[in-house]
């Protein structure tokens, strides 16, 4: 009988017409993509004050620290950034850099000599260590930022 609830809580449910179904991965994450500063300003010279002015901004909503050891950052192409060892604390956040720079607890770095994030439209993609999405922020030409 048990066996049977749990399918049928599986189920997607007609309600009044409408069809329902379960919250995705992304509504029940703990850590989310909070903003992206896909277009650094001024000139794309490559250099790395420039480079480093394109970041993504990573927000751990919960009141409780999170390990995201394993975690990847990564944009359409597959340009990727793993976190090594790392616990984000709660509510705070910290910014994935495209250029290099020291690793600290409010920023990470790719450690890249040229863009990772498309100026035209993109999309970020968090997963955790099991390579599950966790969230996207996706974006097209209009304006530098996202908020996600």
């Amino acid at each position: 009988m048990r066996h049977l609830l749990r399918a049928l809580l599986c189920l997607p449910l007609l309600v009044g017409g409408s069809l329902l179904v379960a919250p995705s991965a992304s509504a029940a994450t703990t850590v989310k993509i909070d903003f992206v500063y896909f277009d650094s300003p001024g000139s794309d010279t490559g250099s790395n004050s420039s480079l480093n002015a394109e970041y993504v901004t990573l927000k751990n909503v919960t009141s409780k620290a999170r390990t995201i050891t394993g975690w990847t950052l990564r944009d359409k192409t597959g340009y990727t950034y793993r976190f090594p060892t790392f616990t984000l604390k709660a509510g705070a956040s910290v910014k994935v850099r495209t250029g290099k720079g020291t690793a600290s607890s409010y920023n990470r770095y790719y450690n890249f000599t040229w863009y990772v994030w498309n100026n035209a439209g993109d999309t970020a993609y968090l997963k955790n260590a099991s390579g599950t999405t966790v969230d996207t922020c996706t974006w097209t030409s209009a304006g530098s930022t996202k908020d996600c």
